[in-house]
């Protein structure tokens, strides 16, 4: 029992260090002067080259599971750089957090899990958090890039989801899958687009993005998602909504608007309080059936 504690203490902190790596991805984003599909093919051709020297020799089955999550990671990629490109930090990453809401939801028609009342709550909170952020000036962003940020959210569910399938497996392949899909995709897209201009800061952004915020990020996930339950992980990596704008204006000075600010506090709180409502109700029915396994000899007897 002391060792399961200690494994699932290390699970979270593997999860907290995931929430880091990925809250600076709007700073070094934003660092990069170049198109977004630019920026999706550099990152993603060097978090694959990163993730395959730690695998070196991967699994591929290319099972419904494993390339679910990888086009679901995929997709929601590079429609968070899109969104970081043509918004600001703060709508991109407070927009797309409403996953966990679209977790619940999805997850009743693919893993054939039942909503339950708080995550109807919660979407119906989440829906209103996104409201304020098209009222008056959508939070100092702009609408294309606020709705690829909602529909970001929406991928990076089915992305959880298809990691969940594979919680006895190794998720990684499905990591580096997804940057293969993204760096393919990215480089023909940008063919067709103007060339980046290269300098030492973009190249050293782009490396940084490659090998930490995304693929030292998605070995942390992928341990720390094995020791952890589904619900307690989607709580942890939501510590980095809180750090995302944060690193942004420590650095550059760009401040989330009012209403972006007002919409993204109804939005964390909301994943917050369905998150716990879920945590708490597991553990409970966990202590039930143990009790109920604990007594079952003596019934019998």
């Amino acid at each position: 029992m002391e060792m399961r504690h200690e494994k699932h203490g290390l699970g979270i902190l593997a999860l907290a260090a995931t929430a880091f790596c990925w809250s600076l991805a709007g700073l070094f984003i934003k660092l990069v002067d170049w198109h977004p599909f630019a920026v999706a093919f550099g990152r993603s051709a060097i978090a694959a080259l990163f993730l395959l020297a730690i695998v070196r020799k991967p699994r591929f089955t290319f099972s419904v599971a494993q390339w679910g999550a990888a086009l679901g990671h995929a997709a929601t990629m590079m429609l968070f750089i899109y969104a970081n490109k043509t918004t600001t930090s703060a709508n991109a990453i407070l927009l797309q957090y409403g996953a966990p809401i679209y977790t619940g939801i999805l997850g009743a028609f693919i893993l054939k899990e039942r909503p339950r009342l708080e995550h109807w709550l919660g979407f119906l909170a989440v829906a209103g958090g996104m409201t304020l952020f098209f009222v008056g000036d959508i939070g100092g962003g702009s609408f294309r890039g606020d709705l690829a940020a909602i529909i970001s959210g929406i991928t990076f569910a089915l992305y959880f989801i298809f990691m969940r399938m594979q919680k006895d497996g190794s998720p990684l392949e499905s990591n580096i899958l997804a940057h293969l899909v993204t760096a393919a995709i990215s480089l023909v897209v940008s063919l067709f687009l103007p060339l980046p201009e290269i300098s030492i800061k973009a190249l050293a952004a782009i490396a940084v993005l490659g090998t930490l915020q995304i693929g030292l990020a998605a070995v942390f996930f992928s341990w720390g998602i094995k020791r952890v339950s589904a619900v307690e992980g989607i709580l942890i990596v939501g510590l980095e909504p809180v750090f995302n704008p944060l690193w942004v204006f420590l650095v550059i000075g760009e401040r989330p608007g009012i209403n972006a600010l007002a919409g993204g506090v109804v939005i964390i709180l909301a994943v917050i309080a369905v998150s716990t409502v879920s945590a708490t109700r597991i553990r409970r029915d966990g202590r039930v059936r143990e009790g109920r396994e604990g007594r079952r000899p003596w019934s019998a007897g």
